[in-house]
């Protein structure tokens, strides 16, 4: 008999614990195959590296750097890694296990990782920064690699972040390897429309979403949460689909505007000041009213465990898309369901960004480079696709679009376990 993993001691609602809730829901639709589901709660392997990197002034800061892999079952490990001060092993286990679901969702051939440090980016300098980098490459290069694990961008890192990687790992191997890492600059081998391609992603699904439940685009409300990447990029395509911006918020400060944003105005603030904060449109909200503002389209595209139950109870939106990994909590989920209120699932809402990493590390094995129309294609072609096959399952079983994806997800991961067998 299994037991539990003695090393992680999981809160009830952090981000394992609600990976681990999510799979337990789907093992009734899994049949024969639900003697694999031990495989889906242990990740393949756990990697806790030190970072030991030289101060502009001198002095020598040790940094906590983690690099997981949930399930290599069907590929190689792909997924981001994020700077940020509160940073975990349950946290990134989590977030790795999200990637195998969701690569497997929407069909892409490859397992889950995650990578991460625990540091406050902002308070180190640019060559600092770039020290931290190389570091933790040179760390992890050791289960690294364009066929064993493909790191990407995600919270606090960007194309920058992925050149020194894919420099530091070149260096280390004696070849430059492009295909190392994803979502690096295009004169490096990046691909056009990575840059907003989860926020596209985002757009896509929720469109078609939309379009299922009878919630025409033009005029709808929308609601954004995070104005980041994701966010900013699905705010600006549902403002060109006829939507209106009515809400946003950031770590920084939440605004509420009824008319609609002006996007003329209010992205080069973001880009400028990097946050909502100080902006002169629309008016001010305390951040916890932000849940019970009237929109039709609510998009949390910031961290994860945001939509809680009490929250849940409050919202006012008809369809909710997860740009972020991992942002409603379970009971949450039930909340939703027995409101009627749909939610789009983050391992197939977000996963543009995932499926145009696949494209780019394609490309570079080919160096053959698509234009972007090429790319915008095919992603919407994938996306589109997952969703109808997710949508059908959960139709069958009468089950949230959520436990539908898993379903689909789970099947393709246990069942290239099961015909792979078990190593002696």
């Amino acid at each position: 008999m299994s037991q539990p993993l003695s090393y992680i001691h999981a809160e009830p609602d952090d981000a394992w614990s609600t990976y681990l809730a999510q799979v337990e829901r789907v093992l009734p639709y899994l049949g024969p195959l639900a003697r694999w589901a031990e495989t889906l709660r242990r990740p393949k392997r756990a990697l806790i590296v030190d970072i030991p990197i030289e101060l502009d002034d001198g002095r020598v800061a040790h940094y906590e750097g983690f690099r997981v892999q949930h399930n290599l079952s069907r590929g190689p490990g792909k997924g981001g890694v994020r700077y940020h001060p509160d940073v975990t092993l349950e946290e990134v286990m989590a977030l790795a296990a999200w990637m195998s679901i969701k690569s497997a969702a929407v069909n892409l051939p490859y397992g889950g990782a995650k990578g991460g440090i625990r540091v406050a980016p902002e308070l180190l300098s640019r060559k600092e920064l770039e020290r931290l980098t190389r570091r933790y490459t040179s760390e992890i290069g050791l289960i690294i690699g364009p066929q064993q694990d493909i790191p990407a961008p995600d919270v606090n890192t960007d194309a920058q972040v992925m050149a020194w990687m894919m420099d530091t790992y070149s260096m280390n191997v004696g070849a430059t390897v492009t295909g190392v890492v994803t979502g690096k600059p295009v004169h490096l081998g990046g691909s056009l429309g990575r840059v907003k391609a989860t926020g596209r992603g985002v757009f896509v699904t929720g469109r078609e979403a939309a379009r299922r439940i009878g919630l025409p685009l033009e005029g709808a409300r929308v609601a954004v949460q995070g104005m980041g990447n994701v966010g900013a990029a699905a705010a600006e395509l549902f403002v060109q689909a006829g939507a209106r911006l009515v809400a946003v918020q950031d770590h920084s400060a939440t605004r509420v505007h009824e008319g609609g944003f002006d996007l003329a105005t209010l992205m080069p603030h973001l880009r400028e000041h990097r946050g909502v904060a100080g902006y002169a449109g629309g008016e001010a909200a305390d951040a916890e009213a932000f849940w019970d503002l009237p929109c039709d389209i609510l998009i949390p595209a910031a961290l994860e465990g945001q939509i809680t139950a009490a929250r849940a109870q409050r919202l006012r939106a008809r369809l909710v898309l997860e740009g972020a990994n991992g942002p409603t909590l379970p009971a949450a989920d039930e909340v939703l369901a027995e409101r009627g209120v749909l939610v789009v699932p983050d391992v197939v809402c977000n996963a543009g960004g995932v499926t145009v990493s696949y494209f780019e590390w394609v490309q570079d094995f080919s160096s053959f480079f698509w234009t972007e129309d090429e790319i915008n294609q095919r992603l919407d072609k994938i996306l589109v696709n997952a969703l109808k096959a997710i949508w059908d399952t959960a139709d069958h079983h009468r089950i949230t679009l959520r436990t539908a994806a898993y379903a689909v997800a789970c099947e393709r991961i246990l069942t290239a376990r099961q015909v792979r067998g078990l190593y002696p």
